[in-house]
């Protein structure tokens, strides 16, 4: 592992070699999806962001451990602590039981992401699997004084941690400037201060999600859940905590209050936020109109989009933009990365065509150092498919003739080729895949025969052959030394 990877830790706000707690084993907690609707264009960017670093970290040699939850219970409409549970809102408006719903939605989320690329984690538990834990740690944080009891439900004290430790290390704010911003909602008469936060809620008699516990039937608080899977799975100390950054400032604030208040110490040593992704340079949000589910990106059925887009088309785009910033979503954005990926698509296809040579004119091992560098530098994805693209010319001149490689060379560049754009970028070859598989040898088994038939000067066969794939949108290329073919 001589590579050293470089990630912009948002807890001390610069970049910090990566160094893990226990190599070669590296711990990986991302926060999942509130499983109560479809999967949106929201959750493209966490699930690629993370896959990729998942993808990376595994191809430096690393065990990886990558936990991401799915919050199926306490996750409430107005606030973490106020209104009604999201998934048991649902459940009610569609008479199902929530876990029907989390089930569905969470299946639904599974598709999505498979379609996009994204590589299951290595464990995906579920917040309401681990009721029992998450009452654990409530009483470890009643036990060492940092949580009040409270008709019924449990509130962390804000101010009493603040006074042994600093609330709001990582989002970069104050404890006064928390009070200042802060306002009283109904049903929080309960809180000895309106910035305190549950840890347990009592439930309401209407309310359908409920657990017994020691101070009433009711339910963990929704920041709670993450301090607890990701200490269960990957110990009181891990690596890297990931998520959007809109989940900055309360959740994974109030996580890292949770997780010292128990154990005295920090949990993730590496703290990492994706960007948000805008539409047309506003906040994608269903007030707006401009909330856009994955289904819709991948059916072309939403008003605002002029036409389909396909899951690898999706991924190719997140990865253009560097993780840390802002993404902003247009059709003619989406339509230049469709273009870009298939441009480069063909550049893969077309090493398979290359013809050998005594001597190379190319320094291939360039490739693998320069893209190591760029992702080495805070996963700098947008600069590693730039360095592609600078060998999509070089390919496609070896392809020509205007540049020679050797034997070697080339399955030399084949492999560091195939590492970078399916190992690591995580994309895939859309049209190779499923029946489409068929449509290569087909094609190629037709255009033999034409060239036996230009060979015995059958012109009306050649002809035909190829007008007729070019009815069904295959434009084929003749060379001197054979041919080539694309799908338009």
């Amino acid at each position: 592992m001589e590579n050293k990877l470089v990630l912009y830790n948002t807890l001390t706000r610069k970049k910090e070699e990566f160094i893990p707690y226990n190599p070669p084993f590296v711990g990986i907690y991302v926060c999942g999806p509130t499983v109560y609707g479809d999967p949106h264009l929201g959750h493209a960017r966490p699930a690629v962001t993370f896959d990729l670093l998942f993808r990376y970290l595994k191809s430096m040699g690393y065990k990886v451990r990558y936990v991401r939850n799915i919050t199926d219970v306490g996750h409430l409409e107005h606030d973490a602590d106020e209104g009604e549970d999201k998934i048991a809102k649902k459940a009610r408006l569609e008479q199902l039981e929530p876990m029907e719903i989390s089930h569905y939605y969470t299946e639904r989320y599974h598709d999505a992401m498979k379609e996009l690329g994204v590589l299951s984690p290595s464990i995906e538990p579920h917040a309401s699997g681990h009721i029992i834990e998450q009452i654990a740690m409530v009483e470890q944080i009643l036990e060492k004084g940092y949580a009040y009891i409270s008709n019924g439900s449990v509130y962390f004290d804000v101010e009493k941690y603040n006074k042994d430790y600093h609330y709001g290390r990582l989002s970069g704010r104050n404890l006064d400037d928390t009070k200042d911003n802060s306002r009283a909602l109904d049903g929080q008469d309960d809180k000895h201060n309106p910035y305190d936060f549950a840890l347990w809620k009592k439930a309401s008699p209407e309310h359908i999600m409920r657990w017994p516990s020691p101070w009433s039937d009711g339910f963990p608080g929704w920041h709670l859940e993450c301090s607890v899977m990701s200490t269960k799975y990957l110990g009181e100390k891990f690596d890297i905590h990931g998520g959007g950054m809109d989940l900055m400032f309360p959740h994974h604030e109030c996580e890292i209050a949770q997780n010292t208040a128990a154990s005295g110490h920090d949990a993730a040593r590496y703290w990492i936020h994706n960007n948000m992704i805008t539409i047309n340079g506003k906040k994608m949000g269903k007030s707006l109109g401009n909330f856009i589910t994955l289904e819709e990106l991948f059916n072309g059925t939403h008003e605002l989009l002029e036409q389909a887009y396909s899951p690898m088309t999706i991924r190719f785009f997140v990865l253009q933009a560097q993780y840390r910033s802002t993404l902003d979503f247009s059709n003619e954005a989406l339509q230049g990365a469709e273009k870009g990926f298939d441009r480069l698509m063909k550049a893969v296809e077309a090493l398979d065509k290359i013809k050998t040579s005594d001597k190379s004119t190319v320094e291939v091992a360039e490739l693998e150092s320069r893209c190591a560098e760029a992702m080495n530098d805070d996963l700098n994805s947008p600069v590693v498919i730039s360095i592609l693209f600078d060998w999509v010319r070089t390919i496609n001149q070896l392809h020509d003739g205007q540049q020679t490689i050797t034997a070697d060379d080339l399955a030399t560049l084949k492999q560091t080729v195939h590492k970078w754009v399916f190992d690591i970028l995580g994309l895939k070859n859309e049209k190779q895949d499923g029946n489409d598989n068929l449509v290569s040898p087909l094609v190629n088994m037709l255009l033999d025969i034409r060239s036996q038939a230009k060979s015995e000067k059958n012109w009306a066969l050649s002809d035909e052959i190829r007008n007729k794939l070019t009815d069904i949108g295959i434009r084929v290329k003749d060379r001197k030394d054979g041919y080539d073919w694309e799908i338009e």
